[in-house]
């Protein structure tokens, strides 16, 4: 074993989003598994312009990061929305509802949470205007 896994986030990662009836909205790279990692998960979220994910969630342990690393969009941490721009990063308790939306040139975000833990409840049309 080399130690490492070296791979691409977008060619080598499966796109989860077309599963689970979001294709319209973003594409969904799931990477734990694919990197082997053991003590995180990781994602990239590249959501298409003007989208918003169609949900909130939470979880009941695992707090996430996430890494704007193109576009810009939005956050809504539970009633609070914060403008999100190129290389910032948000930090959320596990509990909290939030989810994404995109603004006019799409969002691409590398999410990062705890490893295996699949405690994740999912609130339909949540992100209202």
């Amino acid at each position: 074993m080399a130690g490492y896994t070296k791979l691409n986030l977008i060619e080598d990662v499966d796109d989860s989003a077309p599963k689970f009836g979001m294709g319209e909205v973003l594409n969904a790279h799931f990477a734990r598994e694919d990197i082997e990692a053991q003590k995180f998960g990781l994602s990239l979220q590249r959501l298409k312009p003007d989208q918003r994910m169609p949900f909130g969630h939470r979880h009941g342990e695992q707090e996430e990061v996430y890494v704007v690393v193109r576009g810009s969009g939005r956050l809504k941490v539970e009633d609070e929305v914060l403008e999100l721009a190129q290389w910032d990063a948000v930090r959320v308790d596990a509990e909290l509802v939030r989810n994404l939306e995109a603004g006019p040139e799409g969002l691409d975000v590398v999410a990062f949470g705890a490893p295996g833990v699949r405690d994740t409840e999912q609130l339909m049309n949540w992100w209202t205007d």
